[in-house]
């Protein structure tokens, strides 16, 4: 018998967030200086889902790898938004740095450094990490690397055969490039739902409207829950069109974690039982109230602050 704990196996990041006051196109001053709001904050999608997911009330654990630089600060914070941490520690290499370059919209350009992130393997594994599981959702960056790509097919052999539910964030199309699209459909095939924002659905199906994407990644997968941004989401079962949401009007601060959120209201959703609507709507709260914050993870709370929760390096 399956649990109601949702698992999630993905990332821990250290982000780097630069809030800047240009475009993405000219905010950039080339070879002198830019002013900038930078702040680190504790990331990574992986981590970021299961945070939120927590916050919104599920029974949250992440298997994650970090350094041994940050383990102990990102471990800590876990904690405090309610995440179970499996947070294993690379002896060796540092915790995975992101350089998130914001824009005076929101819109975000990374430089990525998965450090012991892109180490995670089967060593990090136990099948122990899904009792009381009901559902495990894996990080598309867990299979980019190849330790990550025999820990997922591991993870999802047990889950199936426990008859613990899956799904999938494919994480990024230039990963996904890099890795093959169909290659990763292959590998992810044992996933009953695949959760991808709208340039990752059309990478993944070749279609040209996240209607056909949707309908055509639910026909492999089962289900395709698609995010839109500033349009809403949709679903698809089995090949039709299930469910649609338009989006919450919400001023946008940063959009790092919006679909880490997103994912994580629509799964705690599901798992409570909602319908397919109810779950979007879920998804696309939570994926609002991340647009807010700067930052990947919820907003603190004033019962959190026994802890200090961001570290300015320099404000200008």
């Amino acid at each position: 018998m399956t649990g109601t704990g949702l698992l999630v196996i993905g990332d821990v990041v250290t982000d780097v967030v630069a809030l800047h006051g240009g475009s993405a196109r000219s905010g950039l001053a080339v070879g002198t200086d830019t002013a900038a709001d930078i702040v680190l904050r504790p990331g990574g999608s992986g981590a970021n889902t299961a945070s939120w997911a927590a916050r919104l009330g599920a029974d949250a654990r992440i298997l994650t790898r970090a350094g041994f630089d940050t383990a102990d600060w990102h471990a800590a914070e876990l904690r405090r938004f309610g995440v179970r941490p499996h947070l294993r520690v690379d002896p060796d290499r540092p915790t995975a740095v992101v350089i998130a370059m914001v824009d005076v919209t929101g819109e975000r350009s990374m430089l990525t450094n998965r450090g012991a992130g892109g180490h995670i393997g089967t060593g990090d594994w136990d099948e122990s990490l899904l009792d009381g599981v009901g559902h495990l959702h894996l990080s598309g960056y867990t299979l980019f690397a190849e330790p990550g790509l025999q820990l997922s097919r591991l993870a999802m052999a047990e889950a199936s055969r426990r008859g613990v539910s899956i799904s999938v964030d494919p994480a990024s199309t230039g990963f996904l490039r890099s890795f093959g699209v169909e290659r990763f459909v292959q590998e992810t095939l044992t996933a009953q739902l695949i959760i991808p924002n709208l340039d990752e659905a059309l990478l993944l199906t070749g279609e040209a409207t996240a209607e056909g994407a949707a309908e055509s990644l639910s026909l492999r997968y089962g289900a395709a829950a698609v995010k839109l941004g500033s349009r809403g989401a949709l679903m698809a079962r089995d090949g039709k069109l299930a469910a649609r949401v338009p989006a919450l009007t919400t001023e946008v601060v940063d959009s790092i974690g919006a679909g880490d959120a997103f994912a994580a209201g629509l799964l705690t959703a599901l798992l409570s039982g909602a319908a397919d609507e109810a779950a979007l709507d879920a998804g696309r709260r939570a994926g609002a109230e991340a647009v807010t914050v700067l930052g990947g993870r919820p907003r603190v709370l004033p019962s959190d602050l026994g802890t200090k929760e961001l570290y300015p390096l320099n404000t200008n």
